[in-house]
């Protein structure tokens, strides 16, 4: 799904959201030099294999935090992770780098990634702020939103403590 099929079908459900448009960013220093009107929203994300390629994992937290993926992978009982390539990204979820979105989620037609959401998006007010598979804007929805319309997708999905 591309920017504008992202947008009719959160118009289709009937989904409050606000779109920010900005130049291409790659990179959280990058969005750091856009002014948005929730940066404390905004997200980051990370997207992981384990060392067989067996398990993939696209990892959301706020754009400000660090995450450490051997405490990741201690309380998640995963195998031991790391970076997933360009080339995993596209065949998985149709991505390049620098536009790595949970929307992206709706491009995995075969539910390979579990995306792991960080639990403190849905913390008042509960917004979270993801690239609508294009990193020329920002969308800023209900993070429980989020949530559903993957779920309802068939994507696979946990609330995680970073």
């Amino acid at each position: 799904m591309d920017k504008q099929e992202i947008l009719a079908l959160l118009d289709e459900r009937g989904i409050r959201y606000e779109v920010t448009e900005h130049k291409a960013v790659y990179n959280m220093a990058e969005l750091a030099e856009v002014v948005l009107p929730y940066p404390e929203a905004d997200a980051k994300n990370l997207f992981v294999r384990d060392d067989k390629k067996r398990g993939y994992y696209l990892i959301t937290v706020k754009g400000d935090k660090r995450v450490d993926l051997k405490a990741f992978r201690r309380q998640n009982g995963t195998r031991p992770l790391s970076f997933a390539s360009a080339e995993d990204l596209m065949a998985r979820l149709g991505l390049i780098p620098g536009a790595v979105s949970p929307f992206g989620l709706l491009n995995d037609a075969e539910h390979s990634v579990t995306f792991c959401l960080d639990r403190e998006f849905l913390d008042a007010p509960g917004r979270i702020g993801v690239h609508p598979n294009d990193n020329t804007a920002t969308v800023w929805l209900a993070a429980a939103d989020l949530l559903s319309i993957l779920q309802t997708h068939g994507s696979p999905t946990r609330l995680v403590e970073l």
